[in-house]
């Protein structure tokens, strides 16, 4: 008998409330009806609040027939088609606003491409020459999926990484929010390095003979990117399995992301290429994402999120890192690494659709040259 009330009392309640804003909208009319129908409210009670209810504008029989159709009761359609007379004389509803499409720029030309790439090759190959010395906390969380029904938590692993004189240094510090102190190297199960410069230096390298193709118009964080596809036919890409000491070298292709502004480069995928059948990971694939970080009186653009995926026949591996708290070398004391810091944003990861107007970034301080 309680529910029964307090069901009662929710009708007078909303319908009081919409009736106090007469006239009312068709619009609105059918957002009280629709409501009403999934609360199971009684249809005597609804009839008679829409017999006081007065239209700003004129009800047709299309409405009340969609009304009919979301299951309104019968005492309503009667109280409806009242109203439907009543507002015979006022002018219909006008039609909504047109919904604004974003239509992207049309590609780049050719000569635009090619200079897009060359500036964003000078950065690539000067990126780790730009960079201060520094040290930041990677948070890297393991996951796997041994039979195909999602990837389930392994482990949480808290590094401390040190980049001096242009080379990293990793230390592990917690596992599992338990303290360590070992190397990078004496973890267990897939790891990986070398996201600071090696495979951004290693792609534009002319050597390399990277072949670059112009994809399309991406946005990342709020930033439009050209997004060029490429592929690395010579065997640069080093797989290694430590438990029988078995390594490959393969080639590879992605997609790089260059900033359309600055021409920086903001995100680069790789999937490995030509892995023999026969060694023990059959599939593995890289993203790397870039963001701004400011260390002292100036902004970087620094590894923000890296994930790591391979496969061992059925038995699948994820790996997502990411790069927190960045530091000027020289202050290490003021960074904790005492907990595990919670995890990035889904949403500043996933690209967004191509109908996205993208917002012109607040300005930013290039990479300054190191002193």
């Amino acid at each position: 008998m309680r529910c029964k009330l307090l069901v009662i009392a929710l009708v007078v309640s909303l319908a009081a409330t919409i009736t106090a804003q007469a006239p009312m909208t068709v619009e609105q009319l059918k957002s009280f009806l629709q409501s009403s129908v999934q609360l199971k409210q009684p249809d005597k009670l609804v009839a008679a609040y829409v017999r006081k209810i007065k239209l700003s504008e004129r009800l047709d029989d299309r409405t009340v027939e969609d009304l009919q159709g979301i299951g309104i009761g019968a005492k309503t359609l009667e109280a409806l088609h009242e109203l439907e007379e009543a507002s015979t004389s006022l002018g219909t509803a006008a039609p909504p606003p047109p919904k604004v499409v974003y239509v992207p720029p049309p590609p780049p030309d050719s000569i635009e491409q090619k200079k897009v790439l060359a500036e964003a090759t000078e950065y690539a190959l000067n990126y780790t020459k730009t960079l201060p010395d520094y040290i930041c906390t990677q948070v890297t969380r393991r996951y796997v999926d041994q039979r195909g029904r999602g990837f389930t938590p392994m482990d949480t692993i808290v590094e401390k990484l040190t980049y001096f004189e242009h080379k990293e240094d990793y230390k592990v510090v917690l596992v599992n929010s338990t303290p360590m102190d070992i190397k990078h190297e004496q973890l267990g199960g897939a790891t990986s390095s070398g996201e600071f410069g090696t495979m951004l230096h290693e792609i534009f390298d002319p050597q390399t003979q990277t072949h670059f193709e112009w994809d399309r118009w991406g946005t990342l964080r709020k930033r439009r990117n050209h997004v060029f596809s490429y592929v690395v036919e010579q065997h640069l890409y080093r797989i290694m399995v430590r438990d029988t000491h078995e390594d490959i070298v393969v080639g590879y292709h992605g997609l790089i992301y260059v900033d359309n502004e600055n021409h920086m480069i903001n995100r680069i995928t790789m999937i490995a290429d030509g892995i023999p059948s026969t060694f023990p990971i059959q599939e593995v694939s890289e993203e790397l994402d870039y963001d701004y970080q400011t260390i002292g009186d100036h902004t970087f653009l620094l590894p923000y999120v890296s994930e790591l995926h391979s496969r061992e026949g059925r038995y699948l591996i994820k790996n997502h890192i990411e790069f927190r708290n960045y530091r000027k070398f020289g202050v290490e004391a003021n960074i904790t690494f005492d907990k595990i810091p919670d995890a990035v944003s889904d949403d500043q990861l996933k690209e967004q659709p191509a109908g996205t107007a993208p917002q012109k970034p607040a300005p930013v301080q290039p990479p300054a040259s190191k002193p």
